[in-house]
């Protein structure tokens, strides 16, 4: 099927630092036809400078209150970008015994600045997490606790512990990244967490130091937020009634973006969601700790890819490129939405088609009846905003390589990740 639409028509990009120029798609002044022919596809290209323009958004309407910017490695876990983030003053929130190895080779100096989430803390994470004295275990469950202190004790440790409470809260997000329910299995109920909090202080091993909450990923409005540092800060305040030393409110991550071309202001979306957490906090002295994550690092990446065929099946048009669901799945989990553009910007009719992968699963898709200017084989185009939840969730499913991934620091590009061979990929198996 094909439409017509003015040839010249481009979307408005201002958020992400993926400009056309003389017609060619560039990301901070680095050319991604040049990209592609030296590094291949499918290419994972970041923007050093748009990563750090984000962060210091954050730091600057923070700057009034003391706060540590704990950046989320599942959003991206590459090593060079943890190396920038911790020379920029960030501290990391970890899920993982393998997040905390990665930040101790990236940014050994940040390890004290460290926050280790997740509910299922295996004894060696938790071993490798106390030796390094990161700041602060977010606790999820009362067994959780209880191994904790005994860790701490048998290596002759100390703790600083903060409950993840859920607040109940409910955060307008997909289900499968909304976490503040009851029904979630993340945290605990908040009208238990004062009688945790009491046992807790009486476990060898353990400092019960702050309060922590986190209600989603990809939340757009800042109300959510707010109602649950009020619950939060309620619930310290009780703490400290009670004698505890209560000094850290971590406000967990999920400030999200928008996917689309809409019009979207991240320096006004920021200075949104500080006012409403400042308001939620005003005039209790803590340390407030975020974890901002897909924020920093969404819009600063892209995918490359090239297509390799174009088909018709009676009334569909399908384009398959060399990148699938294995290299960016979250169209196929999600339902996301990535804009997909050309990065040969030409005057060509538009069409209705499916942007999909190789890989053998009818799930395999970029976009569905998607209209995109034609698309021919040989053609490079690009999947913005994949900069968060693309390279970190990407598998070998169909025994595919993963990606290379290029970092651009002021216009020069910086080879990150070198391409996975099968060799390396068959490394590990035995015959």
């Amino acid at each position: 099927m094909s439409l017509s639409i003015p040839p010249a028509a481009r979307p408005d990009l201002s958020p992400r630092p993926f400009t056309y120029a003389n017609a060619r798609l560039t990301c901070s002044g680095a050319d991604l036809t040049e990209l592609a022919e030296r590094f291949g596809t499918p290419l994972y290209v970041y923007s050093a400078d748009a990563i750090r323009e984000r962060v210091s958004m954050l730091q600057t309407e923070f700057a009034a209150v003391p706060n540590t910017l704990c950046y989320a490695v599942k959003a991206n876990s590459s090593l060079a970008i943890l190396k920038m983030l911790g020379e920029l003053g960030c501290g990391f929130d970890i899920v993982s015994g393998g997040e905390l190895e990665r930040v101790r080779r990236a940014a050994p100096q940040a390890l004290r600045q460290v926050v280790f989430s997740g509910v299922g803390k295996q004894i060696w994470e938790i071993d490798a997490a106390l030796n390094a004295d990161i700041l602060l275990f977010n606790v999820e469950s009362e067994a959780e606790l209880e191994v904790l202190s005994s860790r701490a004790t048998a290596l002759g440790k100390t703790a600083k512990i903060a409950l993840r409470v859920n607040p109940d809260v409910f955060a307008d997000t997909h289900p499968y990244i909304s976490t503040g329910l009851r029904e979630h299995k993340f945290g605990i109920a908040i009208e238990r967490a004062r009688d945790v909090y009491r046992r807790a202080a009486q476990l060898s091993g353990i400092e019960p130091a702050g309060v922590s909450v986190h209600i989603g990923s990809q939340i757009r409005a800042v109300e959510p937020f707010q109602q649950a540092l009020v619950r939060v800060r309620g619930l310290a305040e009780e703490l400290r009634s009670d004698g505890l030393n209560i000094r850290y409110i971590d406000g967990g991550g999920g400030f999200g973006i928008e996917y689309g071309v809409a019009a979207f202001d991240p320096a006004a979306r920021v200075a949104e969601y500080s006012a409403a957490v400042r308001t939620a906090l005003n005039g209790i002295n803590v340390q407030l700790l975020l974890e901002p994550g897909r924020f920093l690092v969404a819009q600063a990446g892209a995918l490359l890819t090239r297509v390799l065929y174009t088909k018709q099946n009676g009334a569909k048009h399908f384009v398959i490129t060399d990148a699938a669901m294995n290299d960016l799945i979250r169209p196929a989990l999600y339902q996301a939405h990535h804009e997909i553009l050309p990065v040969l910007h030409e005057s060509r009719a538009s069409q209705l088609a499916d942007i999909v992968g190789p890989v053998c699963e009818s799930g395999d898709f970029f976009a569905r009846d998607r209209l995109t200017p034609e698309l021919r084989s040989g053609d490079l185009v690009a999947l913005l905003d994949a900069g968060a939840y693309g390279m970190s969730l990407a598998s070998h499913y169909n025994t595919r390589v993963h990606p290379a991934e290029v970092l651009i620091e002021a216009g020069h590009p910086r080879l990150i990740r070198r391409r996975e061979t099968l060799d390396d990929l068959l490394a590990a198996e035995l015959l």
